[in-house]
């Protein structure tokens, strides 16, 4: 996993949010990995400031990196 999660590529909400949740749902899935996001004041105003707004389908790189740098590689 390793190695494919560094692509420098655009990932799906709900992609990024089934590697951090693969034994539920993806609807349960994004749902849960928001509430995770919301919790972090510091996370939300860096994924805002990268143009990031809930209801987006797709992660730039950069937001997909502050998710993981604050949350950890799934």
């Amino acid at each position: 996993m390793e190695n494919s999660f560094n692509q420098n590529r655009v990932y799906g909400w709900g992609e990024l949010a089934q590697l951090y949740f693969p034994n539920i749902s993806q609807k349960s899935a994004t749902g849960q990995l928001l509430k995770w996001i919301r919790v972090s004041d510091k996370l939300m105003h860096d994924l805002k400031a990268a143009g990031w707004h809930p209801g987006l389908k797709y992660l730039t790189p950069r937001q997909r990196d502050y998710i993981v740098g604050h949350l950890g590689e799934p």
